[in-house]
């Protein structure tokens, strides 16, 4: 039987959110700085408070009115279970990412995602899903591959929403340990730090709708590209 015929529970679902946004999922998260390594030869990141000060300025500028944005709209698509929405949300993924690395890893953790989602879960919207990265009429970016998953799987929206924005801060808080370093304990304290602006940023991402989607971030697609030519990198984008 599938579990997820059933309404989940509480911790049910707490549960869910913890999977898919472990850091341990086999996705390849791990492998991809976003742009920070960039930022960090360049001199531009360089210590705790610099680092909090990205960290808060990608979650404010750039994940809110891309990615986590894109989440929140892939999840209603899949409510309503409208294809057509969500292959065009998709589309303009492919678009908006102007740096080749950060578009290609998109579609690689986005592929991955769902492959290992397609093993776990019986449900026909999903396999279509699926269909259509196999005949190349999807990229499956992850953003979308998330908030349709998390839709499935019935996670309230606004907590689906609020994990992504929390597994990208720590996301980033890992990288910036390694790259500029820090210590665990600042990385902890950035983290912590971020939380009260991760709820608030969740809050009004729920009130954007889809002309919103795409707000440039100009500074750090440069980077992003930039990155392709660095002298020595440790990540991949």
């Amino acid at each position: 039987m599938n579990k997820n015929t059933t309404k989940p529970t509480e911790l049910g679902s707490l549960i869910e959110i913890l999977h898919i946004t472990d850091p341990t999922l086999p996705i390849g998260g791990f492998s991809h700085s976003n742009g920070l390594e960039t930022y960090v030869q360049q001199n531009l990141v360089k210590n705790a408070s610099s680092t909090q000060e990205f960290v808060e300025s990608m979650l404010k500028n750039n994940y809110k009115y891309n990615d986590a944005l894109a989440v929140k709209l892939a999840y209603e698509f899949t409510v309503e279970k409208n294809m057509d929405e969500i292959l065009k949300l998709d589309n303009e993924c492919q678009a908006l990412k102007a740096p080749r690395e950060v578009r290609e890893a998109s579609q690689k953790l986005g592929t991955r995602l769902i492959k290992i989602y397609a093993a776990l879960l019986v449900d026909p919207f999903l396999n279509q899903i699926n269909e259509h990265i196999e005949q190349k009429e999807m990229q499956g970016h992850y953003s979308v591959i998330y908030g349709i998953i998390t839709s499935l799987l019935k996670i309230d929206k606004e907590k689906s929403t609020c994990a992504f924005l929390y597994n990208a801060a720590v996301a980033m808080v890992t990288n910036a340990v390694k790259l500029v370093p820090l210590g665990q304990t600042d990385g902890q304290q950035i983290i912590y730090n971020v939380q009260g602006l991760i709820e608030d940023i969740t809050s009004e991402i729920m009130e954007l709708n889809s002309e919103m989607l795409g707000v440039c971030n100009t500074a750090l697609d440069i980077k992003c590209m930039q990155h392709e030519h660095l002298y020595s990198r440790l990540y991949m984008s």
